[in-house]
């Protein structure tokens, strides 16, 4: 038995720490856990639950860094319930705020927004292709409609995508919790500066250019194509800038005060996550299933660091630990 929810724990809104419809206050987190993309992946997601389920405590926080369904992938509508369920079964334990779970927008929900939005656009069809390369096609598929249908409605004048589109609005609606997850997401999560001077940490979905401020990141959160890389640790404000989806699909890099935590989950590699502690060192890297260079590596980060990585294989799925929600 694994976590149970009630449907109307689904609905219940989650509010965030600071009122900021953009970016979300993280306070001074003892730990900080990322998970990066996940892609569809309802095991790898089950499996790693699992394991943060019995090392989460008072003060720690869990941060999904965006783009949670897979193109092709029978386990997206699944993939929606257990992240609800995971964050209801975590909020049960004494101490735990809703605040200390928080879902980022990656490329592909923000997709889904603009999609939402398509009759604004200046040309609804082009727009419409850019938002599928981006990765809007599993939330298409997960409310039943093709993509035949979506292209012949992108053709159509604005009275007519504008029915579509609250169509998909309505089906969002009457799926328990999709809307209310969906409208919780954030652009970016962000640490306070500790009293000992320790710096602040950054989570994004997909990128983020350094010779900006936060607030001036516009599109770059989520369809930054150039190298992510931070060119001087001296002048950043950020003690690591962690993103969990990169589009050249280079693999896990935890080398550098940008982090790219993408394993490849949905295409053949593992799902990741990293732990980090206020002063924004790596503590852990967990990786759950798949062959990944990162199964064998160290996560060395000035010897505050550790490597756990461990698949699904039957004996992982003997549960060491199983929470359940009452209604």
């Amino acid at each position: 038995m694994r976590f149970r929810i009630q449907p109307s724990v689904f609905c219940r809104p989650v509010p965030m720490r600071a009122a900021n419809e953009r970016f979300v206050d993280l306070g001074l987190p003892r730990r900080v856990w990322a998970v990066a993309a996940i892609h569809g992946d309802k095991d790898r997601l089950m499996a790693l639950h699992d394991h943060i389920a019995t090392r989460f405590n008072v003060r720690d926080r869990l941060v999904y860094l965006g783009n949670y369904l897979g193109v092709g992938s029978p386990d997206n509508e699944a993939i929606i319930e257990e992240l609800l369920a995971f964050r209801a079964a975590l909020l049960a334990k004494p101490g735990m705020e809703t605040t200390d779970i928080v879902h980022l927008r990656g490329p592909a929900e923000e997709s889904w927004q603009r999609l939402l939005r398509l009759q604004f656009a200046p040309v609804p069809a082009q727009a419409l292709e850019k938002l599928l390369a981006a990765g809007v096609e599993p939330y298409l598929r997960l409310y039943g409609v093709s993509l035949n249908d979506t292209r012949s409605f992108a053709r159509a004048g604005s009275v007519a995508i504008t029915r579509w589109t609250n169509q998909l609005r309505l089906a969002q609606r009457l799926a328990p919790g999709h809307e209310a997850l969906m409208c919780s997401m954030r652009r970016a999560a962000v640490t306070q500066s500790s009293e000992s001077g320790a710096q602040r940490m950054l989570f994004v979905p997909a990128g983020f250019n350094s010779s900006r401020s936060l607030e001036d990141q516009g599109d770059t959160l989520w369809f930054h194509t150039s190298s992510f890389r931070v060119s001087c640790r001296g002048a950043s404000p950020f003690a690591r800038i962690v993103r969990g989806f990169d589009p050249n699909r280079d693999g896990v890099d935890t080398d550098d005060l940008a982090v790219t935590l993408d394993g490849g989950c949905g295409f053949g590699g593992p799902l990741v996550c990293g732990c980090f502690n206020a002063a924004g060192h790596l503590l852990e890297i967990v990786a759950v299933g798949g062959p990944s260079a990162i199964d064998a590596e160290t996560a060395s980060d000035e010897d505050h660091s550790s490597s756990h990585a461990f698949d699904t294989s039957d004996a992982f799925r003997d549960r060491t630990s199983e929470m359940a929600v009452s209604a």
